[in-house]
């Protein structure tokens, strides 16, 4: 297992990602076959990035047949619900606006796709709160992964508390992920056995016992999601409670959102622990702006294995009937900016998508 640290060895990373940039466009076609155990990103449907090949935007071609990759296409993957919340199959690009910063856009292509490979990612909160909801968790998120999990799609398995810590990296084997969940254990920070000489009481086990939540987020989005293609989720198991994350909520929302990641939050909570409270943690407010602003949403379960388990059920229905939709932005300025999105149903459906984007330059896939 490693540490994942937000402020360490990103810069062997940014190295490494060019190196592996430069042998992909030298070598494109021998990677692809000898890699069968990642997702294959150009023969499936169409990333945040570009759209696949089927559905390539007429001025794609240039002169003599060469291929012109425009870097400024917008993809999104959204759901769309009556007023009662029940998922609206079946539905076409007609039905549908999308603008920019409030500007009409052009929709290139279309789907109602539920089957592209996914990269999921499970992040399990296992500071002092969650004591007695952990073991619900584990039970319930390992079934959840051999419902959703296809042979197409990848995911791994984070730890959080006083620390972020990888406990599964990206695979496909679900017995491994359940084994990664399985290990999980209830970390607070401090050991109360006695040490020689002092009196017993509680140790401090790491520098800021708390919750790095944020933190987790982050890590999870930047070293895991963000070079990753195709549809791309999280799913927190948590309170919603923060302490002692050096990053703050904007820095999580960001990095989700630079990552073309969608965040579910379920908020799983001890009522024992936290007294008579019934509803709303003080973390609840921040986990619904990280959810609403990715294209995801919070479901608050307390600890209830049934209402856990319905929640599940819900998001792995989501997952499987995401629309999927791509444009050529008529702001063409890379400039880094944060561009608003907004999705608009002709027939007033509700959409849940995410609310923006980072006009970064992307590097094309190489053809």
């Amino acid at each position: 297992m490693r540490k994942l640290s937000a402020f360490q060895g990103f810069s062997q990373a940014l190295i490494s990602a060019a190196v592996l940039s430069i042998l992909l466009i030298v070598a494109a076609a021998p990677c692809a076959a000898q890699n069968p155990d990642r997702k294959e990103a150009d023969s499936q449907a169409p990333a945040t990035q570009k759209p696949a090949d089927s559905q390539k935007p007429d001025d794609d071609q240039g002169p003599a047949g060469t291929v012109k990759v425009n870097v400024n296409v917008v993809g999104l993957f959204f759901n769309v619900k009556d007023k009662h919340g029940a998922l609206i199959p079946n539905l076409t690009k007609d039905d549908f606006q999308v603008f920019e910063d409030g500007a009409l856009q052009t929709i290139k292509y279309f789907a109602a796709e539920s089957n592209l490979p996914l990269t999921l990612g499970m992040l399990i909160d296992s500071s002092g709160s969650q004591r007695n909801v952990l073991d619900m968790e584990k039970q319930v998120g390992g079934a959840f992964l051999r419902q959703i999990l296809t042979d197409k799609d990848e995911a791994y398995v984070i730890d959080f508390n006083v620390d972020a810590e990888l406990v599964q990296d990206f695979t496909r084997d679900v017995h491994r992920l359940q084994a990664a969940m399985n290990k999980v254990k209830i970390n607070t920070g401090y050991v109360t056995g006695p040490l020689p000489g002092a009196g017993g009481g509680p140790v401090p086990t790491a520098n800021s016992p708390g919750t790095v939540l944020y933190d987790a987020v982050y890590l999870s989005a930047h070293d895991m999601l963000a070079k990753e293609v195709g549809r791309k989720a999280m799913i927190l198991l948590t309170d919603g409670e923060d302490e002692g994350s050096r990053l703050k909520i904007k820095d999580a929302i960001e990095a989700a959102q630079k990552a073309d990641a969608i965040v579910y939050v379920l908020l799983c909570a001890d009522r024992g622990f936290y007294g008579s409270f019934q509803v709303g943690y003080s973390g609840e407010g921040e986990m619904r702006k990280l959810t609403e602003q990715t294209g995801g949403r919070v479901i608050n379960v307390g600890n209830k294995f049934d209402k856990l388990r319905e929640a599940f059920d819900q998001i792995a229905a989501e997952l499987r009937s995401q629309y999927n939709l791509g444009y050529t932005s008529t702001n063409i300025n890379l400039d880094g900016s944060y561009r608003k999105l907004e999705i608009k149903s002709k027939q007033n459906y509700k959409i849940q998508s995410r609310a923006g984007y980072y006009a970064t330059p992307r590097e094309p896939l190489p053809h």
